[in-house]
C-alpha cells in the first residue's frame, strides 16, 4: 500500500507504518511528502518494508527497492518511483527503473512498481515502457482512481491512478472548506483532513505466480463510512 499521506495528510510516521504493518499490508510506499516528518529518516534507514522512491537524491536515507512474502509463500518485489513531471524530482524515472527492475527480477517473478507521479502522460509511458518486464505498474499520487485500469499486451496489469483511501466528501482529502479558501484567496490556509464518505480504494492484480504474469486488473472501491 501506498502510505504518503498517512500522517493527517502529510508523510507517515514510524508508529503508522508499524500499525499499517500490523494491518496486514506486507510493504509500505511512499512519495514526495516522504520528508514531510523528521523522525521517517532513522526509520527508513533500518526498515524492510517500508520504501521510498527510488529516484531521490543520492544519499538519502532508505531504500527503493525490496522484496516481501505474500501470504501464500510468493516472493514479490516491491519498486518505489517517482515521476519527474511537475514534481521537481531530483533523478529522471526513466534514468534508473531499468536497473531496478534487472534487480527486482533477479530475486522475485512478481514484480510490483509504484509509480508516484502527477502527470497521466508519464505513468502510462513508464507502465508501456515496462510492459511484460513487470507485473504490475500501479500510479498513485493524484488522489482521484482512474477508470483505465488494464492487462497490457505483454502481461504487465497498469492503471493510472489508484486512487485515495479516505474520505471523499473532500477535496482530495483535505476539508473542503479550506482547500476552496486557499484557491479562491492564495491566502496560506492550514489543511485539515477532511471526515466523512470513508472509501477503500486500490487496485486488485491478478497473476501467475511462476512467471509474474498478471492475467486481471481491476479498479477496487469500498465504501466504509455513510
Amino acid at each position: 500500500m501506498n502510505g504518503e499521506n498517512a500522517a493527517d495528510g502529510a508523510g507517515i510516521t514510524p508508529r503508522l507504518a508499524e500499525r499499517l504493518l500490523a494491518a496486514g499490508a506486507d510493504a509500505i510506499t511512499l512519495g514526495n511528502h516522504v520528508w514531510r516528518r523528521p523522525e521517517i529518516g532513522p526509520y527508513l534507514e533500518k526498515s524492510d518494508r517500508v520504501v521510498r522512491p527510488a529516484n531521490l537524491a543520492r544519499g538519502v536515507p532508505g531504500r527503493g527497492l525490496t522484496v516481501v512474502t505474500a501470504g501464500d509463500g510468493t516472493p514479490v518485489a516491491v519498486v518505489n518511483l517517482m515521476g519527474s513531471l511537475f514534481l521537481g524530482t531530483p533523478i529522471a524515472p526513466f534514468e534508473v527503473i531499468d536497473v531496478l527492475v534487472e534487480e527486482a527480477r533477479s530475486r522475485a517473478a512478481v514484480v510490483v512498481v509504484d509509480f508516484h507521479a502527477e502527470a497521466t502522460s508519464e505513468k502510462v509511458a513508464l507502465a508501456r515502457w515496462l510492459d511484460g518486464r513487470v507485473t504490475a505498474v500501479l500510479g498513485t499520487h493524484t488522489h482521484v482512481q482512474t477508470a483505465d485500469a488494464r492487462v497490457l499486451p505483454g502481461g504487465t496489469a497498469a492503471i493510472t491512478d489508484a486512487g485515495m483511501t479516505g474520505p471523499h466528501d473532500s477535496v482530495i482529502g483535505v476539508a473542503a472548506d479550506l482547500a476552496i479558501r486557499r484557491m479562491r484567496t492564495g491566502m496560506p490556509v492550514r489543511f485539515v483532513p477532511a471526515e466523512g464518505d470513508v472509501r477503500i480504494e486500490g487496485a486488485l492484480v491478478e497473476c501467475d505466480a511462476a512467471s509474474g504474469r498478471a492475467t486481471r486488473c481491476e479498479a477496487l472501491r469500498v465504501r466504509v463510512s455513510p
